[in-house]
């Protein structure tokens, strides 16, 4: 099955860029990073924190199979309803140090939308060590899980 989420790493570099379009309104799919209840659902997380503003920031939690927690947060730089996110990431007790996120946001059509991550890392070797695990997998099963509740949600609300 062809991943609907693509991830450009171009070599010697400390970026990537990830994008994928949906076919939900852009709208909804703001909603998925901004909703506590709703990245709840997708990222299979405990939202503990989720300031959506400029200076804001967000904390969240989740466990692993072996019952381990795992925290993850960062600070909110810009916020746009609708256009973008500018954020830190960070996974604590890792060897993965801060990364900083542009999320943005666009739509195509009434029903479809874009969203490009540009994520920066602190390093080229730390960029190359997150490609190494499972990343474009992950990233390209949580945009499906992204567009299988969107797409619950939008019918509920039709």
């Amino acid at each position: 099955m062809e991943k609907k989420t693509k991830v450009n790493a171009e070599e010697g570099k400390q970026d990537l860029v990830i994008t994928r379009e949906f076919d939900l309104p852009l709208e909804l799919l703001f909603r998925a990073y901004v909703e506590p209840e709703i990245v709840e659902q997708w990222m299979g997380t405990k939202v503990l924190k989720l300031e959506n503003k400029q200076h804001g920031g967000y904390q969240f939690e989740t466990t692993d199979p072996k019952g381990n927690k795992h925290l993850f947060n960062g600070t909110i730089h810009a916020f746009v309803p609708d256009q973008k996110i500018t954020r830190t990431f960070e996974m604590e007790n890792t060897p993965f140090g801060v990364q900083l996120e542009f999320l943005e946001f666009e739509s195509l059509t009434e029903d479809t939308c874009k969203l490009t991550m540009h994520v920066v890392y602190e390093s080229v070797a730390q960029r190359d060590q997150m490609l190494k695990l499972p990343f474009t997998q992950g990233i390209n099963m949580a945009h499906n899980r992204i567009q299988d509740v969107l797409s619950k949600l939008k019918s509920q609300t039709n």
